[in-house]
C-alpha cells in the first residue's frame, strides 16, 4: 500500500523522521548552522505544550521569571564542576560591535570586550547569583522560579526537534531551608513530568534516577524520564536534579533561619525542551504522516467540505455552522473550504496528524449527517453518524483517542523491555539486532567489559529502575 512518508520506518527510520516533519509542515533547517526554524504549525503544537506544562508548573507554587541571555564567564567559573559538563558547548560572545573592513562587516578589533559572555546553555549560574540577593531569611523560603526561554548548545551533530544548537525549553530553579525539602522537591517536579508525558502527550514512560556516571554535573541526584521510541532507541525528556549545597555555597545563598544562625540554602533544578516534539513525533507518527494526541492538536477536527460548484457555497457554509457548534463544546476546529481537490485535502491533514477528520456532502448535508474517520486507527474507524450525536460526542471520542494512543505505545513498549541475566546476555543481545531497553544489574555494568560494549554497540545507563535501584536500563539512545 503507498504510504505518504518514504522511506517507511521500517525501511530507515531516522530518514521517515526528517521527512516526516517536511511532510507535516512543521520545521526546517535554518541557515544557521544547527539551527531549525519552526514553522507555525509546529509552533501551534509547542505553544499547546507549553501551555498545559505551565499550568502544571504553576498549579505547584512555581512563578514565572526571565533572566538575562548572556552570562559573565566569571559566573561559570564559580562553579568548576558545572562548567565540565557545558564548557565544550559554549557559544562565547567576545566583541560588542562591528565595523566595515576591507569592504565587509566583521568584528571592530577595538570593541572586544574585556569579559566574554557566554550564551546561555542553562541558568543555575545566573539565576543563583539573583537567589543569593533574594533569599535573606527563612521567610524567602521556598522560593520558586521558572522560565521559558531559548538556550544554545554548540551541536556537532543536528537533528530537528532532538539535537539542535539553539532549542526552546523551560528551566525550573528552588530554593529550599532544608535538604529533605529539595530532594523532595525535585521529585516531585520528575512526578509532574511524568504525569505529564502520560496525560498530555499520551506517553508512557521509564522514569528512575541516574547512575553517578550519567548524573548532571555539579548535582547529588538526577531523575530522568526516558521515553522509548518506536526503533527502540531511547529519549532522555526532562531530567530533575537536586543539587544539594553546591550552587548554594558558589554563589552565596544563605539565609538566616529562626535560629538566628546564617545557613546555606537547598537547591533544585529541573527542565524540558522541544525535544519533546521530537519524542511526540516518534512515539506516535506512521508512515502517512503526524498521528497526534488530541490534547497538542492545533485542530481537532477538521472538516472538509466535498463541494461541486453548485452546492460550494452552500455546503461550506453548513461545514461553518458545524464547526461552530463543535467550538461551543471547547472543539478545536478548521473547516477546509479551500479550492483544493478533496483528496489533496484529505493528504494534507492526514500527514498533519488531525484526530478527527470530517467528510460532508450534499448527501450528509440532506441527511443532516457526517462522515467522521480516526487519525490513529484510519480507514477501520470510518463512520456515519448524525450532526447532533457527533457533537455530543467528539469529546468523548477525543478523550478516547488519547487513551488508545496510550495503551498502543505502552504495549509496544513492554514489547521491548528486555531482562538480562549478565553481560554475555547482554552482548549476544546486541549482537543479534534486538532492539529496545536491557535490564541488568547495574554492578555487572562497573568493569571495563561493559565500557567496552559501551564503545561496541553505542549503548549508555539510561537510569536505575525505580522499582529496583539495583537493576539499571541500558539502551542506545538519541
Amino acid at each position: 500500500m503507498k504510504t505518504a512518508i518514504t522511506p517507511t520506518r521500517a525501511e530507515n527510520f531516522s530518514e521517515w523522521y526528517q521527512n516526516l516533519i517536511v511532510a507535516a509542515d512543521l520545521a526546517e533547517n535554518a541557515p544557521v548552522r544547527g539551527c531549525m526554524t519552526i514553522k507555525p504549525y509546529g509552533w501551534a503544537i509547542w505553544e499547546l505544550m507549553r501551555d498545559e506544562m505551565d499550568k502544571r508548573i504553576k498549579a505547584s507554587g512555581v512563578q514565572n521569571a526571565n533572566f538575562p541571555l548572556l552570562i559573565p564567564i566569571e559566573f561559570f567559573n564559580k562553579e568548576a564542576e558545572h562548567v565540565a559538563g557545558f564548557a565544550k558547548e559554549a557559544a562565547v560572545v567576545t566583541h560588542y560591535r562591528l565595523k566595515m573592513i576591507d569592504g565587509k562587516l566583521l568584528p571592530d578589533p577595538e570593541s572586544k570586550l574585556t569579559e566574554p559572555y557566554i550564551i546561555r546553555p542553562t541558568s543555575e549560574t545566573i539565576i543563583g547569583e539573583a537567589m543569593s540577593r533574594w533569599v535573606q531569611s527563612y521567610r524567602d523560603l521556598p522560593l520558586k522560579l521558572n522560565q521559558w526561554v531559548n538556550v544554545m548548545r554548540w551541536e556537532m551533530r543536528p537533528r530537528m526537534f532532538l539535537r539542535t544548537s539553539e532549542f526552546n525549553w523551560q528551566e525550573g530553579h528552588n530554593v529550599f531551608a532544608t535538604h529533605e525539602e529539595s530532594n523532595a522537591d525535585a521529585r516531585a517536579m520528575h512526578k509532574m513530568y511524568h504525569d505529564y508525558m502520560r496525560d498530555v502527550l499520551a506517553i508512557p514512560c521509564i522514569v528512575g534516577e541516574k547512575t553517578p556516571e550519567e548524573r548532571f554535573a555539579g548535582a547529588d541526584h538526577t531523575y530522568t524520564i526516558e521515553q522509548i521510541m518506536q526503533d527502540g532507541k531511547a529519549l532522555q525528556a526532562g531530567t530533575s536534579h537536586d543539587l544539594g549545597q553546591h550552587f548554594a555555597k558558589s554563589f552565596g545563598i544563605q539565609y538566616l533561619g529562626t535560629d538566628g544562625k546564617l545557613s546555606y540554602a537547598w537547591t533544585t533544578s529541573w527542565g524540558t525542551s522541544t525535544r519533546m516534539m521530537g519524542g511526540l513525533l516518534m512515539t506516535h507518527s506512521d508512515d502517512d504522516g503526524l498521528v497526534l494526541p488530541p490534547t497538542v492538536a492545533p485542530y481537532q477536527v477538521v472538516i472538509i467540505p466535498i463541494t461541486r460548484d453548485e452546492t460550494a457555497d452552500e455546503l461550506n457554509a453548513w461545514a461553518e455552522q458545524i464547526a461552530e457548534k463543535l467550538r461551543a463544546t471547547g472543539v478545536r476546529v478548521f473547516v477546509d473550504d479551500t479550492d483544493m481537490r478533496s483528496p489533496d485535502k484529505m493528504w494534507k491533514w492526514i500527514k498533519r496528524g488531525v484526530p478527527l477528520r470530517i467528510e460532508v456532502g450534499a448527501r450528509e448535508m440532506a441527511d443532516g449527517a457526517i462522515t467522521v474517520t480516526r487519525r490513529d486507527i484510519g480507514r477501520e474507524s470510518k463512520k456515519t453518524m448524525s450532526v447532533d450525536a457527533f457533537v455530543t460526542d467528539a469529546t468523548n471520542m477525543l478523550r478516547q483517542i488519547h487513551d488508545d494512543m496510550l495503551a498502543r505505545a505502552q504495549k509496544r513498549n513492554e514489547s521491548m523491555i528486555h531482562n538480562v541475566t549478565d553481560l554475555s546476555a547482554l552482548d549476544a543481545a546486541l549482537a543479534s539486532g534486538k532492539i529496545g531497553f536491557f535490564r541488568i544489574k547495574y554492578v555487572l555494568t562497573q568493569c571495563a567489559e561493559f565500557d567496552a560494549m559501551m564503545e561496541k554497540y553505542k549503548i549508555t545507563r539510561r537510569c536505575l529502575d525505580d522499582a529496583d535501584s539495583t537493576y539499571v536500563f541500558v539502551a542506545k539512545s538519541y
